[in-house]
């Protein structure tokens, strides 16, 4: 067998520049080049080969530099998900805190289902210098380090402590990243000392592979079953997760709801199944959700879950679905996912392959005409109070709702809204009208702040044909936005609307609700006598300044009644900007909210407290777990029509 003399660094950047990923007509690159920083536990291995790579063949593997190792990750996510998960970058760490900061991106890509390969560098396997710097000691276990940490939320973790290790871990890596099942983060620890070691490398190992992606089909039988219980249901509504949006199950859903009338609530993950006008989306469904949704899905007898993981907020923390007699039908390429709340019909295959034999199934079926009307103006009548939380009221400090309206409207149909944290998602969940499949990338599985830029930028990297528009708040902005920096090096646009309210909106209402009166939740000087942040005393904050300083060209909106206008006209602006990003900072008021969607999120209250406000809060929480189900489906018997 030939073989080639390589380290095994230049082994990894090899290997993975011939790897292609194949989804029906589509043939692509799997993993589309490298994010990295560099330290002393890289930059002999990964470093040297990306460099000799750059000057064999600038194409082999780009090479993107970073800010922050966290923000690196997360841009890969972002892209990720714009390939809808077809192709996905790498990410090399150097040893101990460079790779510490991976964590939480590790976390994000294996909640979401995202895949993302993560190369952190480890320290010496043949332990000749122990002690070294930056490696994490450990008495009773000598083995033990820092990348250990990355186990429990990686679903495929390998450390090549040899250099012969290196095939079944690039092929096991490979495997997960391109598996709809099993992908998430994909990490392969790589000793500092084995990243320079020679190896001799198979030349059949380096050649082009194709990983095809799997798109199961439903086992015989189930798609008919499945088709019994929804024709015999009055009330039938499905709920529309990232699946559809990964498989490219669009047009088949549209399909199946414009021939049956079955109404739609989205997921977080799942906005973009249906454009926001179909007479069938009733928008965001859950604890974030529309009044539309959240009617159908109280009343509903039969709920088809396509693609769904049914998050607490997605289920409103078991109280969405009221109807005793409630069916699930779970169509998700995951058994994990596909077998929850009990449903005894699971469709363990993927959305589009599904949604394509259950299509001809439900022939002949339509739901009954009044619940059409029902849902209908229930519909319309959400879609008005939307209407209404846009208009511009002219007050100095606009709402959140009204500025999203006010984007809503400057923005075009391809544009990609971003956004993770804060009180931005459950509002952006309700009231923005996502135009296209692709349209609307929130991060919320692990709702990450600090998610929002470095996926701005990685939406703009997937997709260059799109304006990619990250709405953050100042407090997910301040956690991290130093891969600002990288747009501007790469003169990558991306537009940024730094909505600043001088502290966290989403956590001093949650705080509210249960009693705890915005307890530090604002952005104040510190009170030295009553020992607190609670005073009307606001830190000088210049968040605009601060990415100006950035380089980032940056648009100030000052407060007044025509901050809204204003916020409208500079949206265009920085559509028509050419040469990188662009940061509108607008100040509002965190106290407007949008209108209520009847939903609930379960978050306990204190039973016992001295404070009035908790003692009301709690019991309003007492109440509203009356409605909290313990078991959603009927089980067995939900095989029987």
């Amino acid at each position: 067998m030939a073989t080639r003399r390589m380290t095994v660094s230049q082994a990894i950047v090899e290997f993975l520049s011939h790897q292609y990923t194949v989804d029906g007509d589509y043939r692509e690159r799997t993993i589309a080049g490298m994010f990295g920083i560099f330290g002393h536990g890289n930059v002999a291995g990964l470093s040297q080969a990306l460099l000799q790579a750059s000057i064999e063949d600038p194409t082999m593997m780009p090479f993107h530099h970073a800010r922050n190792e966290q923000g690196m990750a997360n841009e890969a996510i972002a892209y990720a998900r714009m390939t809808r998960r077809r192709s996905v970058f790498a990410c090399a760490a150097s040893v101990g805190p460079g790779a510490a900061n991976m964590l939480t991106s590790a976390a994000v890509a294996t909640t979401n289902r995202l895949p993302v390969l993560l190369l952190p560098s480890d320290t010496f396997a043949n332990r000749a210098p122990d002690p070294v710097l930056q490696q994490l000691e450990l008495p009773h276990d000598a083995t033990v380090t820092v990348n250990d940490a990355f186990r429990p939320l990686s679903r495929f973790f390998d450390r090549v402590t040899r250099p012969e290790q290196l095939f079944s871990a690039l092929l096991g890596a490979m495997r997960v990243l391109t598996d709809p099942v099993e992908t998430g983060a994909v990490t392969i620890a790589l000793p500092e000392d084995v990243q320079a070691e020679v190896i001799e490398v198979p030349v059949e190992f380096l050649a082009d592979r194709e990983w095809h992606i799997r798109r199961p089909r439903p086992d015989a039988g189930v798609i008919e079953a499945a088709a019994n219980v929804i024709k015999n249901a009055k009330r039938p509504m499905i709920i529309a997760g990232g699946g559809v949006i990964y498989s490219d199950a669009h047009d088949l859903l549209q399909r199946l709801v414009e021939t049956t009338g079955i109404p739609v609530g989205m997921s977080q993950a799942g906005v973009g199944s249906l454009n926001w006008d179909h007479p069938q989306n009733l928008g965001a469904v859950g604890a974030t959700g529309t009044s539309a949704a959240n009617i159908a899905a109280a009343e509903a007898d039969v709920i088809i879950g396509i693609g769904t993981r049914y998050s607490d907020f997605t289920t409103s923390s078991r109280t969405a679905f009221q109807n005793e007699d409630v069916r699930f039908v779970n169509i998700n390429i995951g058994s994990f996912d596909a077998f929850k709340h009990g449903s005894a019909i699971p469709v363990v295959a993927d959305a589009r392959e599904s949604l394509a034999e259950l299509v001809p199934a439900m022939t002949g079926y339509s739901v009954p005409d009044e619940f059409r009307a029902s849902y209908s103006a229930n519909k319309a009548a959400w879609d008005s109070a939307v209407n209404d939380s846009f208009v511009d009221q002219r007050r100095d400090l606009p709402g959140q709702p009204e500025i999203i309206g006010a984007v809503q409207a400057a923005s075009d149909p391809r544009d990609v809204l971003i956004c993770a944290a804060g009180s931005l998602p459950g509002d952006l969940h309700k009231l923005w009208r996502v135009r296209d499949q692709l349209g609307y990338h929130v991060e919320y599985a692990f709702s990450t702040m600090g998610y929002e830029i470095a996926a701005g930028l990685g939406v703009a990297r997937a997709d260059k044909s799109r304006d990619a528009i990250v709405m953050v708040g100042d407090g997910s902005y301040l956690m991290l936005h130093t891969e600002l920096v990288t747009a501007v090096a790469e003169k990558l646009k991306f537009i940024t609307v730094l909505i600043q309210n001088h502290g966290y909106a989403s956590i001093g209402h949650l705080s509210e609700d249960v009693g705890s009166q915005r307890y530090g939740t604002k952005y104040r000087f510190r009170d030295g006598e009553a020992n607190n942040h609670e005073n009307d005393d606001r830190l000088p904050i210049d968040l605009a300044a601060n990415a100006r300083a950035y380089g980032v060209h940056v648009i100030e909106i000052a407060p007044g009644p025509d901050s809204l206008a204003q916020l409208g006209e500079a949206v265009k602006a920085a559509k028509a900007h050419v040469g990188g990003p662009v940061l509108i900072h607008i100040n509002s008021d965190p106290l407007i909210y949008a209108p209520d969607g009847l939903g609930w999120w379960d978050v306990p209250v204190a039973p016992v407290s001295t404070i009035g406000s908790t003692k009301v809060a709690y019991s309003a929480y007492k109440q509203a777990l009356t409605k909290q189900k313990k078991l959603l489906g009927r089980g067995a018997s939900d095989r029987s029509a």
